[in-house]
C-alpha cells in the first residue's frame, strides 16, 4: 500500500522512534514490538478518574518504599507518615475523583470552595494512605499528561512535627518525584495546576 500524501518529515519521525535504521530493520524481522499506551485514568469535564487498592502497607514501611522506587519524602511528609493518626488499611479499592484547578477561577481556588464542591458532587475524604498510592501509581510523566503539578490527597488533616495540619501530596516539583506535605486551612490559595484527590462515594 502506498501513502502518496504523507510528508517525508512525517515519516523521518516515525523511523526516530523506531529508533532510526536499526531499529527499522528489528521490527520489519519481528524483533521491535510496539504496543499501545494504556492510560491508567480516564478524564471526564475536568475531572480525572482512577482506582488504587491498599495494601497494610504502615506509615514507616511507605517511606522505605517509595525512596526505594527512587521517590522522595519531605520531612514534614514523614512524620505526617509516623503520626497515630495515619492509619493504613488492607484491600480496600478506593475510586478516586481528582478536581483540576482550571474547575475553579483563580480568587476561588481556595481549601473551603474546593471542599465545598466536592460536597456538592457527593465525593468523600480519602484515607491518607491514598496519597501513597497515587505517588506509587503515577510518574512525573503522566501527573504532567494530566495537566497536573500537584496532586493533593484532601484526607482528614494530620498534624506534622510542627503540630500544624498537613495532607499528604504527589508532586513533580522540578526536581523529581515527591511525596510532600500542604498545609490545610480553609482560607488557603492554590494554583491552576494543582489537582485535589477525593474519594468517589460507594453506592
Amino acid at each position: 500500500m502506498k501513502y502518496p500524501k504523507m510528508e517525508w518529515g512525517k515519516m523521518e519521525a516515525v523511523i526516530n522512534k523506531l529508533g532510526g535504521e536499526e531499529g527499522v530493520d528489528r521490527f520489519l524481522r519481528d524483533e521491535l514490538i510496539i504496543s499501545e499506551m494504556v492510560k491508567k485514568w480516564r478524564e471526564e469535564n475536568g475531572v480525572i478518574y482512577f482506582s488504587v487498592t491498599s495494601d497494610g502497607t504502615t506509615g514507616s514501611e511507605w517511606i522505605k518504599r517509595l525512596e526505594k522506587k527512587g521517590f522522595r519524602v519531605g520531612d514534614y511528609a514523614k512524620s505526617v507518615l509516623k503520626s497515630d493518626d495515619f492509619k493504613p488499611t488492607n484491600g480496600v479499592t478506593t475510586e478516586i475523583a481528582v478536581l483540576k484547578g482550571e474547575l475553579f477561577s483563580d480568587e476561588d481556588r481556595i481549601t473551603k470552595n474546593v471542599r465545598a464542591e466536592a460536597d456538592k458532587r457527593k465525593l468523600a475524604k480519602p484515607n491518607a494512605e491514598v496519597a501513597c498510592l497515587i505517588r506509587e501509581k503515577f510518574s512525573d510523566k503522566e501527573i504532567e499528561a494530566m495537566g497536573l503539578w500537584y496532586i493533593v490527597t484532601m484526607h482528614k488533616p494530620i498534624k506534622d512535627s510542627d503540630g500544624d495540619p498537613g495532607l499528604l501530596d504527589a508532586d513533580r516539583d522540578g526536581d523529581g518525584g515527591w511525596l510532600g506535605t500542604y498545609y490545610d486551612e480553609p482560607g488557603g490559595r492554590w494554583l491552576r495546576g494543582d489537582g485535589f484527590a477525593f474519594a468517589v462515594a460507594q453506592a
